[in-house]
């Protein structure tokens, strides 16, 4: 076996740039945008839209990884650099579903399903400063964008230093030879 199943290696590369484009976007734009701005409502809107899609894809991608055979395990050449992707893999898992779960606490805090959704008569909140799981969602946002670059950066590791071909294992082919 040396790839990961066609469906594990889609939800990998969509929910990948999905998060990208949530952490260097999606963010940033929405705090840029006041709350009295018709077009936050919409943004935010948006933006919940696409995390809980982020989210059903990695629940997908994680169902999958644990019900279909897998390749062995990456080998980088030492003990360490091996726990560390392991740990590194599980904490992206962790983080984006605490994401997801820290979205919906501001979610349900503020109301914002009826918000962005709703009739049009629920007003958005003024800040989102004091809402406990907002102050989640920033730091989790933080640690997600340090275990992407870290993810890019052991690709370049086995891509240029090793040359094992990693790369090929999440990526579409014939799943053996």
């Amino acid at each position: 076996m040396k790839r990961y199943h066609p469906i594990i290696v889609a939800a990998h590369w969509v929910a990948a740039i999905m998060i990208l484009v949530a952490l260097f976007i999606g963010g940033p734009s929405l705090t840029e945008l006041e709350s009295t701005d018709p077009l936050k409502k919409t943004a935010l809107g948006g933006h919940m839209i696409w995390g809980l899609v982020i989210g059903f894809l990695m629940l997908v991608r994680f169902v999958m990884r644990k019900t279909t055979k897998n390749p062995p395990p990456a080998d980088a050449g030492s003990d360490m650099l091996n726990k560390g992707a392991r740990s590194a893999h599980i904490a992206l898992y962790v983080l984006v579903f605490a994401m997801v779960g820290s979205g919906l606490g501001i979610a349900f805090s503020a109301d914002l399903f009826a918000v962005s959704f709703g009739d049009g008569s629920t007003p958005m909140p003024a800040t989102f400063e004091g809402i406990p799981p907002r102050v989640a969602h920033g730091i989790i946002a933080w640690l997600i964008t340090i275990l992407v670059a870290m993810h890019v950066i052991a690709w370049a590791y086995h891509q240029f230093v090793r040359k094992d071909g990693l790369f090929s294992r999440m990526w579409f082919g014939r799943r053996s030879d």
